[in-house]
């Protein structure tokens, strides 16, 4: 119980972070990848604070023997790219520009009650859904 509690917290946390820093807005995303026009540097900032936290406390976090709230890490253990990888990268990019939505945001962009955010969710579960069923 308590790791579920744990996971709607750090949930919680993400998508009020998400939402503060307007990554939930799509028109805010196209206008970050939009260098020939209308370019909008301050999500370039939200990523940069998430990797410089990330760089300063991966290594206290790996010393531990385990996570808080379980038995063992459970890290990647493939290190090649291959063309799954490259092709599944180049449509989340794709759809990331096209429609301003990643996963997270989308999904914190649910509870806004608008029809966008519940089509690219249902876009995309529908996509996780066909793109396993194709590599079996």
């Amino acid at each position: 119980m308590s790791r579920l509690i744990a996971a709607l917290c750090a949930g919680a946390l993400f998508g009020t972070g998400l939402t503060l820093a307007g990554m939930v807005n799509p028109l805010k995303v196209l206008n970050f990848l939009d260098f020939a026009g209308n370019w909008d540097p301050s999500l370039a900032l939200v990523m940069g604070g998430g990797l410089l936290i990330t760089l300063v406390t991966f290594r206290f976090v790996l010393a531990r023997p385990a996570p808080v709230l379980a038995d063992q890490f459970t890290l990647p253990t493939r290190l090649n790219i291959d063309p799954p990888l490259m092709i599944g990268s180049a449509l989340f990019g794709i759809g990331w520009g096209l429609a301003g939505y990643c996963p997270g945001p989308a999904v914190a962009a649910l509870s806004f009650g608008t029809l966008e955010p519940w089509l690219f969710v249902g876009a995309m579960l529908a996509g996780s859904f066909l793109g396993k069923l194709f590599t079996r």
